[in-house]
């Protein structure tokens, strides 16, 4: 196998210099054992955003073919869109609770006003670029009014469309939307299963054993039983199934014997088929949708039931729907950092290996999301591997200790959101950022005043490299590296020297690029120069703008 290419990049920094990605030339790769023609492993390497490996692909063809994995046009704009705004809100707002149980009455949720718009001007204050709804938890209830369900803001009083508010509030403000759908449902839980499950609860404690979260929340409730109509884990029978499913007076019937609204035929359960309407209702009535977030939380698994998902289904529709759609656990689309932190690996590769079809399961890693390596060399050469895709990372986290609003928490500092944002971003990931408004439909004060000082902050320090401000030299404690990614993730080490009166000095190094890597050194240097050096690379990599920063104030 041909071993790492060795690159050098260089960067002058003179007083007058323009600012322009770095270029890098690399040698070409060491010539490769030519396959017998006419099988799938003797065409060219063509750039794609999910390839096959083949069995006949030696492995410098594995890791030619990984180095032309590149992102999907939906997926370029998400990775450049950076910072997302997660938006907890819903029943649990109004039992303070983090965990439904999917039995609550729907008149609980009761909130005082929607200012969506406050919510959007609070998350510009931060910088973000798009916002996330939770339109169902999973504890079931929906925050629009759904025709296959009673478990929704449709009986609550009022009747509010949260999503309806938060979607036109966000495109007001510049900002693009990603919803969040539970596969999970609490509701949706068989009753007869329920209340046997509720009596086992009640057994265990009796015993004095521990409950989990589901467990004591489904205890709190146990007289009630869950609020829809059982679909979920019952066992019902696959058969064919028209998408949208019209309910008497349904007011799509016209645009869809029209033809104006598209039909989908589909080979699925109750729950698959009342999860597809729901995927159809908020695509074709809330949409576009950039983002969509699937969960793969599943908390009654171990009690005995669950629900088989055929997640192709899914998928297929939402790309016919939105082709430019990025679904989070989807193919070709984000992936889970690992965390619930915000944090990300110091090596994140947005180019991953799988063992399974990428449009046939959740997530589908080869490996547990959290492993700290899920992108080498050795776990793309893996004898299981048999697919590679783009699948870059997203790192969420809440501004809080909870993803709901408790009235005792507090927020984070506008330090730590900082910190967490250089952890993220600055590692090749996405930040998604949750911040929940609290039951009078508001975010609160200091979450408000939180955002508004990390986002100065975040424009202060890396909304002007230091060039822009004087002559050189130039002094930065913060060296921000990119690659092109158009042409794909290549870099797997790298190094930057400054050249500090009149020699150079190794200042940093790291591993993976990709999208954005942001380097912190423990003190500022004052430079004339600065270099990269790639020192090992999949193949000839691309550079984008190298770019330095201070985070002092002179």
């Amino acid at each position: 196998m041909a071993r790492r290419t060795r690159v050098l990049s260089a960067l002058a920094l003179a007083a007058a210099a323009a600012l322009v990605p770095v270029q890098a030339t690399a040698q070409q790769p060491a010539h490769q054992r030519q396959a017998p023609p006419g099988t799938p492993c003797s065409a060219p390497v063509k750039p794609a955003s999910q390839m096959t490996v083949e069995s006949c692909d030696s492995p410098d063809r594995i890791v030619e073919k990984a180095a032309n994995i590149v992102p999907t046009p939906g997926q370029l704009a998400w990775q450049q869109r950076e910072v997302t705004a997660f938006t907890h809100f819903g029943m649990n707002t109004f039992t303070d609770r983090e965990w439904g149980s999917g039995t609550e009455d729907e008149k609980l949720f009761a909130p005082k006003a929607i200012d969506a718009d406050q919510w959007m001007r609070a998350y510009k204050a931060a910088g973000v670029e798009q916002v996330m709804l939770t339109a169902k938890h999973h504890d079931g209830f929906v925050l629009y009014p759904s025709r296959y369900t009673d478990h929704s803001v449709a009986l609550s009083p009022g009747s509010p469309d949260v999503v309806a508010a938060y979607v036109k509030a966000a495109r007001k403000a510049g900002l693009k939307v990603g919803l969040y759908l539970s596969p999970s449902d609490g509701a949706e839980l068989p009753h007869a299963w329920h209340a046997q499950w509720v009596d086992r609860i009640r057994e265990k404690q009796a015993e004095g054993k521990p409950l989990s979260l589901p467990e004591r929340m489904a205890l709190e409730d146990g007289d009630r039983a869950p609020a829809g109509e059982g679909r979920f884990g019952n066992g019902s029978p696959v058969t064919e199934r028209t998408i949208p499913t019209l309910v008497p007076g349904d007011d799509r019937a016209a645009a869809v014997r029209s033809g104006k609204l598209p039909t989908f035929r589909v080979k699925a359960d109750d729950y698959d088929t009342y999860y597809l309407n729901q995927l159809y209702e908020l695509f074709t009535q809330y949409g576009p949708i950039e983002e969509l977030w699937l969960d793969g939380a599943n908390p009654w698994s171990g009690s005995g039931i669950t629900q088989k998902y055929d997640v192709k289904q899914w998928f297929d529709m939402v790309k016919a729907l939105s082709p430019n759609t990025v679904v989070f656990q989807g193919p070709q689309g984000v992936r889970w950092v690992g965390n619930e932190s915000g944090v990300a690996r110091e090596t994140e590769w947005s180019v991953t290996p799988h063992t399974t079809d990428p449009w046939t399961g959740l997530g589908s890693l080869p490996n547990d999301s959290t492993d700290p390596d899920i992108g080498s060399r050795a776990k793309l050469l893996d004898p299981s591997v048999n697919y590679l895709q783009w699948y870059p990372a997203e790192a969420d986290v809440s501004i809080r200790p909870g993803w709901f609003h408790h009235p005792d928490q507090k927020p984070k500092t506008p330090a730590q959101l900082m910190n967490l944002y250089e952890k993220s971003v600055g590692r090749n990931a996405s930040l998604l950022l949750n911040v929940p408004p609290d039951k009078d439909g508001r975010i609160d004060d200091a979450d408000v005043a939180a955002l508004t000082a990390f986002g100065s902050d975040v424009r202060r320090i890396y909304g002007t490299d230091v060039r822009r401000q004087g002559p050189a030299p130039y002094t930065f404690d913060r060296i921000a590296v990119r690659e092109d990614i158009r042409h794909g993730q290549r870099v797997e080490k790298f190094a930057v020297e400054a050249r500090v009166g009149g020699s150079w000095q190794r200042i940093a190094e790291g591993t993976t690029i990709g999208h954005r890597r942001i380097l912190s050194l423990a003190t500022p240097v004052t430079a004339t120069s600065v270099r990269v050096k790639v020192l090992e690379s999949r193949a000839t990599p691309h550079l984008g703008a190298t770019t330095l920063h201070l985070s002092t104030t002179p």
